[in-house]
């Protein structure tokens, strides 16, 4: 079959991307942490993370809800003491929601539990199977369709 290879990566990338297994994930990685984190406001905390403070808007598109949506989980973030809302400096009306310390410290502990999940779901391949696939995925999300 032409393309053989192309269309069981895109298989692959579509289950990976589906919104239920986004948050079934969200869901194992943020039990126990806390009431105002879970499967729903994971993503805008994990987005902060990777971008650094943005307005709600500006948030929207890497979360995949719209402006409400964000504004709404970023209350309860709040709420929790993870984010807090500062006046935008470049725009007097707006504002951006910035990690708190203690914001930072859950990230820390999410991405110890996320990538602890993946290694023991690897722990049953060939020693060395795991690091290379590590590197191709590294190289196919900066050189392939997504650069």
């Amino acid at each position: 079959m032409e393309n053989e290879a192309g269309h069981e990566i895109a298989d692959a990338l579509g289950i990976l991307l589906r919104r239920t297994t986004r948050t079934q994930l969200h869901r194992r990685l943020t039990e126990d942490m806390g009431e105002g984190l879970d499967e729903l406001t994971y993503p805008v905390l994990s987005a902060l993370a990777r971008t650094g403070p943005r307005s709600a808007a500006d948030l929207a598109p890497d979360v995949g809800v719209d402006r409400s949506g964000v504004t709404r989980r970023a209350s309860r973030l709040e709420a929790a003491g993870l984010i807090r809302r500062e006046p935008d400096p470049a725009d007097g009306r707006a504002h951006l929601l910035v990690l708190t310390e203690q914001g930072r410290a859950a990230v820390a502990e999410l991405r110890a539990r996320l990538a602890a999940h993946i290694t023991a779901s690897l722990s049953s391949w060939p020693p060395g199977e795991a690091e290379r696939f590590a590197h191709d995925l590294r190289r196919f999300t900066t050189e392939g369709p997504f650069a």
